[in-house]
């Protein structure tokens, strides 16, 4: 990235401490934007903050476990108090528990449903009040190829992938008067570290066989489709990016 096109703007990443989301904020801060990252991982984010500083951004670090709803509050409110705005928001962190509907734990289901909905659903909500009142704003959604296409052994993972998708076009819907943009990634097989959760060791071992079959994404790959997303001109809103590997069939 040679241009910086999103010098001004102050955007707000979850999931940062490691593959997307570390990927992305990479992106949005190498474009100019002042970068504030959100994961529970706190060395992670520090060693990241502390590399994209040396590089020149203006970075905070907020360490957040998005699983308790106050946390999504939290970290938009510390972004807005640090920065003075929040003009772009990621909703990135989240969590695969795969398994047979008949062996699936609920409380994995609960964990997915609370982390990968309903903490997307706080953080876009916690944002709206600033961005209505400056009339300008864009939420970003990762979402998933599961979010379109439900297969066995993800029964949990793709209600809250479609729950995702769903949220974003009735959010979209509401919002798009105030000239706030809302966009919808949904990634095919990616080479990160959500797969490392599968509590099922059956499943676990077909997905990461299916995976390596393929050249898979990578999280750079994402980061350019947000990007794209949010540097385009006022007037264009880029609802949703299907983006699969060459090699993926389903």
């Amino acid at each position: 990235m040679t241009t910086r096109i999103l010098a001004g703007r102050v955007a707000l990443m979850t999931g940062a401490s490691s593959g997307i989301g570390e990927a992305t904020a990479r992106a949005l801060a190498q474009a100019g934007a002042k970068v504030a990252i959100a994961a529970r991982r706190k060395d992670r984010l520090d060693a990241l903050a502390r590399e994209l500083k040396q590089s020149g951004a203006d970075v905070l670090a907020i360490a957040a476990d998005l699983v308790r709803e106050e946390e999504n509050r939290r970290i938009v409110a510390e972004t807005e108090a640090h920065f003075g705005r929040l003009d772009i928001l990621v909703n990135n962190a989240g969590v695969m528990h795969l398994a047979p509907i008949d062996a699936a734990d609920s409380a994995d289901w609960r964990r997915m449903l609370e982390l990968n909905v309903l903490a997307l659903m706080v953080s876009s909500q916690a944002a709206l009040p600033g961005m209505r009142q400056r009339g300008d704003g864009h939420i970003v959604n990762i979402s998933s190829t599961a979010g379109r296409i439900s297969n066995a052994n993800a029964s949990g993972y793709a209600a809250t992938k479609f729950g995702v998708v769903a949220f974003s076009e009735a959010l979209r819907k509401e919002v798009y008067k105030d000239n706030i943009r809302v966009s919808v990634i949904e990634p095919g097989a990616v080479a990160t570290e959500l797969r490392e959760h599968i509590p099922h060791a059956a499943t676990r071992q077909a997905l990461d066989a299916w995976a390596g079959s393929m050249r898979q994404l990578q999280g750079v790959d994402i980061a350019n489709a947000v990007l794209y997303c949010v540097s385009q001109p006022a007037h264009v809103n880029v609802n949703e990016i299907l983006i699969r590997p060459t090699d993926q069939e389903r």
